[in-house]
């Protein structure tokens, strides 16, 4: 297969390398080090010394998953690489072009996980979990976090008791909610939450759902996901709307997305916005092109860099995403495009030996620093 031009899109999540083992320890420190550039820094070994003003909550966040975080005061606009060899690093991959910082680096991540469970005094606590352990640090609010959606999770963590629904305990394998996922399109306002429970058996459902409903009716879906697996997996194999459709929309680059609860989805729309405009503007596309979308998910990049080339082929190997990026071409009017539910990098392999021809490669890499609830 011969590739006239190679686009990698880098996305990095503001969170930190939590790995200490990869298979690319250079461009990994790399991206460490001009990450930490994007934010005001300490000196090298210095412990940074946290604002007493701050919640418990947001005191552990700060310390532990941005060990050189000050409050964000200034924008992040004006951010450059440091003198130090990232540069040279990078440089080996073709030239450097400026950051382009966040104008607003807080509260954009539009999807929102917590772990539940209960703490050594048996009160319900809901949010991620500390690196490297299984101890879940009680979180109220977060400054990369929708506040809509960490709002319904709170609201969630305080309706158990009144319920008698309890937190999953791993060890015991006992208990009912094990995680709540919530998703939110920022250009829509329509909001998802899902329950991840271990039973299918959901005890007072339709009084709880009122409940949460009252509180929060910015709510337009709910699904009841089940995960009875001793997995540190967030979601399970089976669901059930619970209220809703199922999904939400949100709107990308001019362009309508249905979102559902397995789909991937940028969760820094703003910023995803000004990343995919970069790369197609660099694909140089002039309409007679074939291009390839890698790991596509629910086909964001690849149906917006539709309206110039030829034909977009969309690769994904999650089949729920894939059933989403097909409804999505469809209701948005793309007939250039069409999807393929494979794994991308065997696709691409049996591609080349068939020798099929494509003019341009988009492929979405992303350095992911850190999923707390994910451990």
């Amino acid at each position: 297969m011969f590739y006239r031009l190679f686009v990698i899109i880098v996305y990095i999540l503001p969170t930190y390398l939590s790995s200490k083992k990869s298979i690319f320890p250079t461009f990994r420190d790399t991206i460490h080090r001009i990450f930490h550039t994007l934010l005001p820094m300490s000196s090298p070994g210095t412990k940074y010394r946290m604002s007493d003003s701050l919640p418990p909550n947001l005191r552990w966040q700060k310390s532990s998953l941005f060990p050189h975080l000050a409050l964000p005061h200034k924008s992040l606009q004006a951010c450059s690489y440091p003198a130090s060899g990232s540069v040279r690093h990078l440089s080996r991959f073709g030239k450097l072009l400026p950051i382009l910082g966040a104008a607003s680096p807080c509260y954009y991540r539009n999807k929102v996980e917590a772990a539940f469970g209960l703490d050594r005094s048996r009160k319900v606590i809901a949010g991620t979990y500390e690196p490297r352990s299984h101890r879940i640090v009680d979180i109220n609010s977060c400054l990369n976090e929708d506040k809509t959606a960490t709002a319904i999770i709170v609201t969630i963590k305080k309706l158990l008791p009144s319920f008698r629904l309890a937190p999953y305990d791993e060890d015991a394998r006992t208990g009912f909610l094990r995680h709540v996922l919530v998703r939110r399109g920022i250009h829509t306002g329509e909001v998802m939450v899902v329950l991840v429970t271990a039973s299918p058996v959901f005890p007072s459902r339709q009084n709880f759902l009122k409940a949460l409903l009252a509180a929060h009716p910015e709510i337009t879906t709910i699904v009841q996901n089940v995960n009875n697996r001793r997995t540190s997996v967030l979601l399970g194999d089976r669901e059930q709307t619970l209220y809703g459709p199922g999904f939400i929309r949100d709107t990308l680059c001019g362009m309508s997305f249905r979102i559902s609860p397995r789909s991937f989805y940028q969760i820094n729309p703003a910023q995803t916005e000004v990343l995919y405009r970069r790369a197609i503007k660099a694909a140089g596309l002039t309409g007679k092109e074939r291009v390839l979308d890698a790991y596509c998910g629910i086909g964001t990049i690849g149906m917006i860099a539709a309206a110039d080339a030829r034909e977009v082929i969309g690769v994904e190997q999650n089949p729920a995403a894939v059933r989403d990026a097909i409804r999505n071409a469809k209701e948005n009017g793309v007939e250039n495009i069409r999807f393929v539910a494979a794994d991308a990098t065997e696709w691409m392999q049996a591609a080349a030996a068939e020798k099929l021809f494509i003019d341009i490669l988009l492929m979405l890499s992303l350095i992911h620093i850190s999923e707390p609830t994910r451990r």
